[in-house]
Parts: structure tokens; C-alpha cells; sequence
């Protein structure tokens, strides 16, 4: 896979040499807390090389490391689910905090949709964001997901319950926004 080259990053496959980069910009309690569980804290440069290895076993890449100034310093990535959900997939992200407030996931995002949709027989993509996190909310609606649903108290995080807000996109909904775009720029 290419990298994806943008104005305020690059999107490019995580590689060895990434370890000591991503576990600074990991190991953040405030990132930790809007994230799963799954995601370590602290994050250690062990963990960071265990994700590396992870994801540079995959042939073609599901999660992409944001890169600004040749440091990952973020992630982007998705999850496509099995059985009768096998043309659904997740996505999640997280930025370091250094990185906040600059637009970067804004333009992040639509990419990584572009690039999951181009690649991937995936009819919806979704993605889900914990009570509180209204820039992420933000950063989904501005990229053409739409709210779908408020799972009450589903998930349990920092020892208290809290809503799970879903948020979605169908193919379909992808390819006339895409059309809108296009249009748009040609008028």
C-alpha cells in the first residue's frame, strides 16, 4: 500500500522504527480515556512494538499511522466484522494530544473512508464514541457520518456506565456525498 499524502499528514502503513514515537504519543491518560479498554495504559514502547508487528503482518493494511514530520504520532484504523456483520466494519482513531485542535482528524478521516471503501467490500462503516467525546462526535458528522443511534449506558468505563453514541455511513450514502463533492467543485 501507498501512502496517503494530505496537507496536514501523511496515512501510511505503521513499520519498524515507529516504536518509541507511538508510545510517547500513546501513553496519554486523556487519550486512554476515550478509547477501549484494550488500548493499554501506560503504553509502553512493548506495546508499541507488539502493534507494530501486528499490523505489518497484514497484507493489505487496516490500520494506517498519522505521520507529521516522519513521526507516528496517531492512528487510524478499522475493524470489519464477521457472520451475517461481515460487510459492516468499525472504525476508531485516536491523535496524540500535541496534535489537537488542527484539523488533522477532519482530514483524516474522509481519507481513510475513501480508502476503506475503495478496497473493501464494506457496506457500512460506523463508528463509535463514548458520552462526553463531542469532538470526535464532530469530526464523524463533518465527514458525512450521521448519528444512528445512543446506546444508554452500554459501556463501562473509569468505574461508571456511559452512553455509547453510533454513528454511520452506507456505501451508498459514501457515493452520492462523493457525487455531491464532485459537483460542487465543477460549478
Amino acid at each position: 500500500m501507498a501512502s496517503i499524502y494530505l496537507d496536514t499528514c501523511t496515512l501510511r502503513p505503521w513499520r519498524d522504527g515507529d516504536e518509541f514515537s507511538l508510545s510517547e504519543h500513546a501513553n496519554n491518560r486523556k487519550i486512554w480515556d476515550r478509547v477501549r479498554d484494550f488500548f493499554p495504559h501506560p503504553y509502553t514502547v512493548r506495546d508499541a512494538s507488539s502493534w507494530i508487528r501486528m499490523n505489518r503482518s497484514y497484507q493489505q493494511p487496516v490500520n494506517l499511522a498519522i505521520d507529521i514530520g516522519g513521526r507516528a504520532v496517531g492512528n487510524i484504523g478499522f475493524t470489519i466484522k464477521e457472520d451475517i456483520y461481515r460487510h459492516n466494519a468499525e472504525i476508531g482513531y485516536w491523535l496524540g494530544e500535541t496534535h489537537w485542535g488542527r484539523g488533522i482528524m477532519t482530514e483524516v478521516l474522509p481519507a481513510m473512508v475513501d480508502y476503506i471503501f475503495a478496497n473493501f467490500q464494506v457496506n457500512r462503516l460506523f463508528g463509535c464514541v463514548l458520552e462526553g467525546n463531542h469532538v470526535s462526535m464532530r469530526v464523524l458528522q463533518q465527514a458525512g457520518f450521521r448519528p444512528e443511534a445512543v446506546l444508554k449506558k452500554a459501556a463501562y468505563k473509569n468505574s461508571q456506565y456511559l452512553d455509547e453514541h453510533i454513528f454511520a455511513m452506507l456505501r451508498e450514502e459514501f457515493v452520492a456525498r462523493k457525487e455531491r463533492i464532485s459537483l460542487a467543485r465543477r460549478q
